[in-house]
């Protein structure tokens, strides 16, 4: 069960940062270009935010049976010192649930705009900043925190 989530939370996430990048580039492309608020718009600003909801909930999942979150909780004071433990009992999950927020209220506040020009503004800006928290978030090959494959297999 742990593995599967695994692979299905790193396939997933790629699904949350292309539908988020869709959703933003038609926010800033409506918002700097004056377009109409389209369905299409809608569809998309829904779509990145139910995406990144069910990405948590697997997420969540995941931290509830993570054999290093467990490690991390049973041994605080030790884990809390080493980077990767520390990093997924504590850092990847507050900074992610934070960016679903972000994304969550900007969805809704974007969706109460009465205007197009709101909407899309609105969506913009919090969707952006999400985006960026998301991004610095994840256990990229890269990151300086702690890495993780680009995609996860069996």
């Amino acid at each position: 069960m742990y593995q599967s989530l695994i692979i299905l939370h790193s396939l997933v996430r790629w699904f949350v940062l292309i539908s988020l990048l869709v959703a933003i580039i038609r926010a800033y492309s409506g918002w700097l270009g004056n377009k109409r608020f389209l369905k299409t718009d809608n569809t998309a600003r829904m779509a990145a935010v139910t995406i990144a909801h069910v990405q948590l909930v697997i997420g969540i999942s995941l931290y509830i049976i993570s054999p290093a979150v467990r490690y991390f909780m049973n041994n605080f004071k030790e884990a809390v010192h080493q980077r990767e433990f520390r990093f997924f009992g504590m850092e990847h999950i507050t900074m992610m649930v934070v960016a679903i927020t972000l994304l969550t209220i900007g969805s809704a506040k974007s969706k109460r705009k009465t205007t197009d020009l709101q909407k899309f503004k609105t969506m913009a800006i919090w969707f952006t900043i999400a985006l960026l928290v998301i991004f610095f978030s994840i256990p990229w090959h890269f990151s300086p925190f702690t890495s993780r494959p680009y995609f996860r297999w069996y």
